[in-house]
């Protein structure tokens, strides 16, 4: 079977969500069926990283598609003509993205429909790209993948996609996120924090983050506990970032919530491992990969009560109200004040995250290719 599959997210040095996502399930799919040929298209200049396997073939496909005119350009134009000129058998794409003029059977990977919401914090012509598009590129998928049982809903719901065309398969997590013993812990917080127990969020910079009250939150934690805790925010600044920095701006405590920009894998896996409590108070997520890296760093989880938290976190995590600073705040108060509660989650964590497996994700994308190539 010739599969084809949109890479476009697979940047050298870049990966975030989708970039990830695809990076993991392709691994194991390739590793696991060497009788498959595998088309990757780029849009740009490739890392031979991503190259992993003999039976991959990589294509760099014009233009570089990240503006919605170029969207429309390489997905409508540069795909049709390179699934027919390669024989694709079934298209793989993972970024929600497909084209509505090729013939060839699609599988199609949806992580969010997020932009549904966040109308006027998308720029005018991707919005009008993904509200024109989206639907229509769900429509004419073959298959669908959901990355959770609420962003299936969500499609149903919105879309008035049939429940049957859509199949979940989550997210996992990368095998660098591994607990430290207490003692690398202890040195790593030596070095980074002197020594003081910390909470930490990662994720893009920006309102949908909720980042702005979790500052708020944590300024409130301190006034009210005074204790040693600090805040260490890990990520980059994306768009609409004033009302993180007005509530880091009127912040008490501002010499103790510090922001480490982008973060390598280690470096990323390190803050995780050493942290007292992993704060994710979303307000809307497709998914959450940060809470189960967290659990997978036997690090407790407070994360939000709305979208898909609740299903990835399961009873493994505090639950929130992400609008309330009062809750989150109080969720702080909570955990770093009970060493059982502690210990509690991080168990439940350990079991919760065994229903996050890239193998098992990467199966039931490739049954249902295979589905359609027979």
């Amino acid at each position: 079977m010739r599969i084809g599959v949109n890479v476009r997210f697979l940047l050298e040095g870049k990966l975030e969500g989708i970039g990830w996502f695809t990076f993991e399930v392709l691994k194991e799919m390739v590793k696991a069926h060497p009788e498959d040929e595998f088309i990757f298209f780029f849009d740009r200049d490739y890392s031979d990283e991503f190259v992993f396997a003999p039976n991959i073939t990589p294509v760099i496909l014009f233009p570089q598609a990240r503006h919605p005119i170029l969207w429309y350009w390489w997905f409508e134009y540069s795909i049709p003509k390179a699934l027919k000129k390669y024989k694709v058998d079934v298209f793989l794409t993972t970024d929600g993205y497909t084209s509505l003029k090729t013939k060839v059977k699609t599988v199609l990977v949806m992580h969010d429909i997020a932009y549904e919401r966040d109308t006027d914090r998308i720029p005018f012509l991707a919005k009008k790209y993904l509200h024109y598009f989206s639907s229509r590129f769900v429509a004419k998928a073959d298959k669908v993948i959901a990355v959770s049982q609420y962003t299936k809903n969500d499609i149903v719901q919105k879309y008035g996609t049939s429940s049957d065309k859509i199949t979940v398969a989550y997210n996992a997590c990368r095998a660098i996120f591994q607990p430290l013993s207490k003692e690398q812990q202890i040195a790593f917080r030596q070095e980074k924090t002197e020594g003081k127990p910390y909470f930490f969020y990662v994720g893009a910079i920006h309102p949908r983050k909720n980042v702005h009250r979790l500052i708020q939150a944590f300024d409130q934690f301190k006034v009210k506990t005074q204790s040693d805790f600090q805040l260490v925010i890990g990520g980059r600044f994306a768009w609409e970032t004033g009302v993180v920095k007005d509530s880091y701006d009127n912040a008490i405590h501002q010499k103790e919530i510090h922001f480490t920009n982008y973060l390598t894998e280690e470096e990323l896996s390190a803050w995780m491992a050493c942290a007292y409590s992993f704060v994710y108070v979303s307000t809307f997520e497709g998914f959450g990969i940060p809470v189960i890296e967290a659990m997978n760093c036997d690090v407790p989880v407070i994360t939000s009560n709305v979208s898909s938290m609740p299903e990835v976190a399961g009873d493994a995590g505090i639950l929130v109200d992400p609008f309330s600073v009062e809750e989150i705040m109080e969720a702080m108060k909570k955990i770093s004040t009970s060493k059982d509660l502690r210990t509690s989650l991080i168990e439940k964590g350990r079991k919760q995250r065994q229903l996050f497996d890239w193998s098992k994700t990467a199966s039931i994308i490739y049954t249902e290719i295979k589905k359609l190539y027979e």
